[in-house]
């Protein structure tokens, strides 16, 4: 069953092949032809494209194995020169690519799946949400990336820890840094987790055994760096310097739904009440570029990785001094959850797609618990809209709702078929109405009154400031859930109850 539903994705997936595709497209494929052409100690030097090599050496070495097989498709996509080069070779391949390689994350699920869900329908169910989750639809198979493939190694490393493998995690989790750095943000809730549940746990041991584990720890994670970043020892400052371009500004293009949304909108407002001269605009048409507020205090990196360690404390410190084992590693799933949406409210230039670092793990917990299954489907509904705008082409207004609606509605069912009843209250499901009536100010108002020619930015950051209020209620309610309360019975032991620590 779980196999007929990853092939039955799969064909899904292939509809989009011909589908509209970001600049990520090129992206790749100028990635593909730098290391497929150049030598390695020229990989993250060369700038013939303005998409130059941004990823860590194992996501480079993944470009690379990919290029052999792209060289028998089209080899002049594999020309570093012919920019913009998009054959229909090129992207059969390329798409062809994504799907092949979600094997890994359909892996990762079938671990997760096998190692929590109690029943055969806790497996399907949970399996059925995460194959076919649609904003790794959007941002995969029709956007256009690779984040199945690096969940994958995420849920692979998760498992490890159902099954208390903790260097096979660790192992996991060292590939995934190596392959997108970005998951430096959940790093700490390992750090936390593996010193105390594996390197100081007392099990009568004798004395030098967390040193012992800690030097396994060590070796695991410091081998795994080492080959991924000794080849480029001679080069380490231009490959940090790749990996790190802080002056890219605290925002992304199009405002991802986090506090510095809500920030920049209130820069904005203002600005127009105190009569001055706003560069907001600029800062949602679409390019990175960085911009100085111009009421509210402009904010440095600094700034942000100090509010984003604020705010992952109170998480790190509960799962630090957690006193109860029941479902220890379902809290550490949590907390996984708690810190990706942490880095995701405060973190320096956030991508709108970071969100389905929290969506992801959060699903992994939804089979068997009934809390984690109201905020999955609360906070699907709107991170899986404020993607919507990475979707800009007209002729995708339609397949992206429908997509949205039908997950939704599935989603709903499934979750009722577990845990039964309904699971949000009427002030959160007035507020997820109201993305129906912002579609409709987006698609039919806006341009009905003309305004997409005098301020087309509008429903960027609509969208951006709506989405960004439910995100920080989830954030709240979900990190005082977890820190007061530790949620652990399934439903056949009664949903309605929790243990204190």
């Amino acid at each position: 069953m779980f196999w007929h539903t990853f092939l039955l994705a799969s064909a899904i997936k292939i509809l989009f092949l011909a589908s509209y595709r970001s600049t990520d497209f090129e992206v790749h494929r100028n990635w593909l032809a730098i290391t497929h052409s150049r030598p390695l100690a020229k990989w993250y030097y060369d700038a013939t494209s303005e998409w130059t090599l941004d990823y860590p050496p194992f996501f480079a070495y993944f470009e690379w194995a990919l290029s052999q097989v792209a060289a028998y498709f089209d080899p002049a996509m594999l020309v570093v020169t012919n920019l913009n080069y998009s054959s229909t070779q090129t992207v059969l391949f390329q798409r062809g690519s994504v799907i092949v390689t979600d094997i890994v994350f359909a892996f990762g699920v079938k671990r997760c799946m096998s190692k929590l869900a109690k029943t055969e329908n806790q497996h399907i169910i949970g399996s059925a949400l995460l194959l076919s989750n649609i904003g790794l639809l959007m941002v995969d198979h029709i956007h256009f990336q690779y984040n199945g493939f690096l969940f994958g190694f995420l849920l692979l490393s998760l498992s490890y820890i159902l099954t208390e493998n903790y260097l096979a995690s660790a192992l996991c989790f060292a590939v995934l840094l190596n392959l997108k750095h970005i998951f430096i943000y959940v790093a700490p809730v390992y750090v936390v987790y593996l010193l105390k549940f594996y390197c100081f746990r007392n099990n009568g041991a004798s004395a030098m055994a967390p040193l012992i584990k800690l030097i396994k720890l060590g070796a695991v994670v410091g081998g795994v760096c080492l080959l991924s970043f000794g080849p480029f020892y001679n080069h380490i400052p231009q490959l940090f310097a790749r990996l790190f371009p802080f002056k890219r500004g605290l925002t992304h293009a199009y405002w991802a739904p986090n506090f510095w949304a809500l920030y920049n909108f209130a820069d904005k407002v203002l600005s127009i009440v105190l009569g001055r001269k706003s560069a907001m605009a600029s800062g949602t048409g679409g390019l990175v570029q960085t911009f100085d507020h111009t009421v509210l205090p402009s904010i440095s990196p600094t700034t942000t990785f100090v509010m984003t360690a604020v705010a992952m404390f109170p998480t790190l410190y509960k799962l630090w001094t957690l006193k109860n084992t029941t479902n220890l590693a379902q809290n550490f799933i949590r907390a996984v959850t708690m810190c990706a949406c942490s880095s995701f409210m405060f973190g320096w230039h956030v991508h709108e797609k970071a969100i389905l670092m929290v969506i992801i793990p959060l699903t992994v917990l939804s089979i068997t618990n009934r809390n984690d299954a109201r905020w999955t489907l609360f906070l699907g509904i709107l991170g899986h809209y404020s993607l919507f705008p990475l979707l800009f082409s007209s002729e995708l207004i339609l397949i992206k709702h429908a997509m949205h609606v039908v997950y939704t509605g599935i989603s709903v069912l499934l979750f009722r078929n577990i845990h039964g009843g309904r699971f949000l209250s009427i002030p959160e499901r007035l507020y997820l109405y109201g993305f129906v009536f912002l579609s409709l100010f987006e698609n039919i108002i806006h341009p009905a009154l003309n305004l997409d020619q005098t301020l087309p930015f509008i429903p960027l950051m609509a969208t951006s400031v709506y989405s960004a209020l439910g995100v920080s209620y989830f954030w709240l309610n979900y990190q005082k859930h977890f820190i007061t309360q530790t949620p652990f019975l399934t439903k056949d032991q009664g949903v309605s109850k929790t243990k204190k620590n």
